[in-house]
């Protein structure tokens, strides 16, 4: 112990230079200078003066270092103002104040994508009047690109005026050899022949018998038309399901006159909307001006300079002033129902509903054919549709004649494509197959040659045979991962498991067993006479004795509702009967071993303290 001691006055044992030093400075900045000659309060004080080693000088620790104050706010700062916290310093400045080389952190800002600009499309021309040899490369992609349109497009709008027609003999209006121009010479009309189409052709008498002549002739012309090869690509079209709509120009009724171009006249304002939309109606109806009667067009009764009487209105007059003796309400008179200049078109609101619901639709493909859209209304339809077409990626507008496009501020950028060709030609090298063309049943094998052939029959065994395992050992393929079998018939269909058939359970008195059939009738049961004297009830075992379960009295007759009362009553009892055997019947039964009386314990069977309550048990 005395060792020990001197060794811990040993260790504490400091020079007197160090010991000044440590002395004479605080151990904290928090703690105040203990004076040299106070004793330590502890041996921990004095072992923390321990000096360090001679090369490493004593560095005095700056207390603001070691405990930095909170950042204060500036003098001029206002109260309003959100004090800085200490995590919110700039990272160039240390902690000490001191301005740092590493520079202030950056937040990364997603600069925003400029849009991307929509690609110009410029309007291509394709001249398919000159001649196979004189094609160049572009002129070949553009021509496979019309005919890929063509043939590929879903839903495409077609605008069709009276150049589709010319090649069945009808003459278009506005061309060198149209009816404006022939029919000032032919029908004796002093200005221009567009008179005759105007609503004022009814004004004079001279105007209207050279309007009656005019759709005498025009009604004989469509009569002896045909169809041309563009009519059989617009029908065929429409057969394939990929016209949407047809707005026709024309009132020859070439293109009506095919089924899948058929319309209805008048058209129902609010659909359902036949293929093709007569714009200016057409040759095949003429119409009452007064009970607006329609009826077929019959080109003889125009005849002369006043329209014909309205067969309707005038039996309707006759029944009114002869025989119910009213005055007379007029009779109307019958012209050729279709849209002539400065009239109203009677299927205005029908035409614009449909134009609305096919604006709507979107249309892939736009076709302009046979027309110079000199008709303001037609324009703006035109107009409308190519801009819907052009908005899609995929949409395309072509315009097909022999005189250039339209100008005008209206129709700019309106054409992907302007071809320069009469409209048979683009149909016939579309080349679509006709859609009046039936194929037929040759391709079908009559019964009777089928039944008078030999059917081969291949059976498939279940089990595969064995194979011989010294030539190649290849694993036996599972049924999952059984390949098909390369026959050239189809694999037979595999045999239907039959489902076991579900038992059904009858609850309650059912007029039908489980299987379906009647019950027969239960014979009531005999009636058995009550017995006077009940039978001697046999001697009980030990076993029976300890049988948890309601007592049946032996020898009665004891049906199956009685057991499965008792049973009902057993298994919802709550505490159970056991009946504990006597002493004297224990006594009675004999061991399995036999046992000498002599050694038998009986305070095994009969302590000699019993419990109160069970003495009665034992007795």
């Amino acid at each position: 112990m005395s060792v020990t001691m001197e060794r811990r006055q040993s260790s504490v044992d400091l020079p007197s230079s160090i010991r000044d030093a440590y002395s004479s400075s605080p151990s904290s900045p928090l703690s105040s200078p203990r004076a040299a000659s106070e004793p330590p309060s502890s041996p921990l004080s004095v072992l923390s003066k321990t000096p360090s080693l001679p090369n490493s000088p004593i560095v005095a620790i700056d207390a603001a270092r070691r405990y930095p104050s909170p950042v204060s706010l500036s003098a001029d700062t206002s109260g309003t103002q959100t004090p800085v916290k200490r995590g919110d310093r700039s990272s160039s400045q240390s902690d000490d104040g001191s301005a740092s080389d590493r520079p202030a952190k950056r937040r990364k800002t997603a600069t925003p994508r400029e849009p991307r600009e929509p690609k110009e499309r410029t309007t291509k021309y394709l001249n398919l009047a000159k001649s196979q040899d004189d094609f160049t490369p572009e002129d070949t992609f553009q021509m496979d690109r019309l005919l890929s349109a063509l043939r590929k497009k879903k839903k495409i709008v077609v605008v069709a005026g009276a150049g589709i027609s010319v090649s069945a003999g009808i003459p278009d209006f506005r061309s060198s050899n149209g009816l404006f121009a022939t029919t000032k010479k032919q029908y004796n009309v002093k200005s221009s022949g567009k008179h005759l189409f105007d609503a004022s052709v009814y004004k004079h008498d001279s105007s209207t018998q050279s309007f009656h002549n005019m759709v005498r002739d025009m009604s004989d012309m469509s009569a002896k038309a045909a169809p041309t090869p563009f009519h059989h690509l617009l029908a065929s079209l429409a057969q394939e399901g990929r016209l949407l709509r047809l707005y026709s120009q024309n009132i020859d009724c070439l293109d009506t006159q095919m089924k899948p171009l058929e319309t209805n006249v008048p058209l129902n304002p609010k659909g359902p909307w036949p293929k093709t939309i007569q714009l200016h109606g057409g040759l095949q109806h003429m119409v009452c001006t007064k009970c607006s009667n329609l009826s077929p067009l019959k080109a003889d009764l125009f005849n002369g300079p006043e329209p014909p009487l309205c067969a309707a209105c005038t039996e309707q007059d006759s029944i009114r002033t002869v025989h119910a003796g009213k005055r007379s309400h007029g009779i109307g008179r019958i012209r050729p129902r279709f849209v002539l200049y400065n009239e109203y078109n009677p299927d205005e609101e029908a035409i614009g509903n449909v134009s609305s619901a096919d604006l709507r639709t979107r249309p892939d493909a736009v076709i302009v054919v046979g027309t110079t859209l000199k008709v303001p209304g037609t324009r703006r339809l035109v107009k409308e549709l190519c801009q819907v077409t052009r908005g899609r990626k995929d949409g395309f507008t072509a315009w097909i004649n022999l005189s250039p496009e339209p100008k005008g501020i209206d129709l700019k950028d309106c054409w992907d494509m302007v071809v320069q060709s009469k409209c048979d030609n683009v149909a016939r090298l579309t080349a679509l197959p006709p859609w009046n063309v039936d194929i037929g049943d040759d391709y079908l094998v009559p019964k009777d040659e089928l039944a008078g052939r030999t059917n081969i029959e291949v059976n498939l065994s279940s089990t595969p045979p064995p194979s011989d395992d010294s030539i190649i050992d290849t694993p036996k393929p599972t049924t999952e991962d059984d390949p098909a079998i390369p026959t050239p018939r189809p694999s037979p269909k595999l045999a239907a498991v039959k489902k076991p058939k579900q038992a059904k359970l009858v609850f309650g008195s059912g007029d039908k067993d489980a299987s379906g059939k009647p019950k027969k009738a239960a014979k009531p049961r005999p009636r058995k006479l009550k017995q006077g004297k009940k039978a001697a009830a046999p001697n009980a075992t030990v076993m029976d004795s300890f049988k948890a379960g309601k007592k049946v009295t032996a020898g009665k007759d004891v049906d199956a509702k009685t057991v499965a009362k008792n049973i009902a009553v057993d298994t919802f009892s709550a505490v159970s009967t056991v009946t504990l055997p006597t002493r004297d019947a224990i006594k009675i039964e004999e061991p399995a071993t036999p046992v000498s009386e002599a050694n038998v314990d009986h305070r095994t069977i009969s302590p000699p303290s019993v419990p109160k309550g069970m003495k009665e048990l034992f007795t």
